[in-house]
Order: C-alpha cells, then sequence, then structure tokens
C-alpha cells in the first residue's frame, strides 16, 4: 500500500477516510523541498510497513486552504493523529527507522493515553486546537 496524495479531485474521499477508525499519518511537504521529493519514497515505504494506516502526502503549498494555518516550520513535518486527537506534530529527520517507531509508539497508546498526553502541555493542547486534519479538512470542503 502506497500513501495517498491530497488533490483537489480526493478531497471528499481522504475526508471519508479520515473519518473512519484508522490511525492517520499526514506528512506536510512543499513540491520545491528537495528533501520532501526524496523522502516520498520513504513515506510510501512506511504507508506499507503499515497498512492498517491512512498515509496521506499534503503539499502545504497546493493545499494551503486546508492547511495553510499550521506553523510548519521544517520539511518533512508529520502529523499522526487517531479519531480527533493529535498525536504528534513536528519535523522530521527524513529516516525511515525513526518514523516507523515513532508511529509504533504513538499507536501503541491507548485512549485515555491518548487523552492525557494531549492534555499535557501547551503545546500539545495547541496540536489539538489547530492542528487537526479531520477538522481543517471539513472546514475546506464547505
Amino acid at each position: 500500500m502506497h500513501s495517498l496524495t491530497l488533490n483537489p479531485d480526493n478531497r471528499g474521499d481522504v475526508a471519508a477516510a479520515l473519518a473512519g477508525d484508522r490511525w492517520v499519518v499526514a506528512c506536510l511537504c512543499a513540491a520545491w523541498c528537495g528533501t520532501c521529493g526524496t523522502y516520498r519514497a520513504t513515506f510510501d515505504e512506511l504507508a506499507a510497513r503499515h497498512p492498517d494506516k491512512f498515509f496521506i502526502w499534503i503539499d502545504i503549498e497546493d493545499h494551503a486552504d486546508v492547511v495553510g494555518d499550521l506553523d510548519v516550520e521544517n520539511f518533512p513535518t508529520l502529523l499522526i493523529q487517531h479519531h480527533e486527537r493529535v498525536a504528534f506534530f513536528g519535523t522530521m529527520l527524513p529516516d525511515a527507522g525513526i518514523a516507523h517507531r515513532l508511529i509504533q509508539a504513538q499507536s501503541a497508546q491507548s485512549e485515555a493515553e491518548l487523552a492525557a498526553l494531549a492534555d499535557s502541555s501547551e503545546e500539545r493542547r495547541q496540536w489539538q486546537r489547530d492542528c487537526n486534519l479531520r477538522t481543517l479538512l471539513r472546514a475546506a470542503l464547505i
């Protein structure tokens, strides 16, 4: 399984997939970024290693109406979410091993652990308010 690339024609399908029970792993990138270009194959490999999760590639410039307000400081940036909880939002080294371990660690958390972590710091509370991909995509579809 490979990652899906967000585009204007599949936004409704992506929103439906995000409404499901699967974990979401989004890579926020830019077409001009050389690191992102080489990371794409790694991201697809991660998707193949985690077929139970929904992997989506989002170009932040092509889809600024969805993610334009997110504070993406560097590339690649990963957003990992389960249901309405953002478990992780941040820049990653372009290393498949590190990303794989991060995805495993986040998805091993129980709902109670995710809730506690989501409220554990101001940064994580901000993720919940500002980085919820389901909410961002729904707002862009309206």
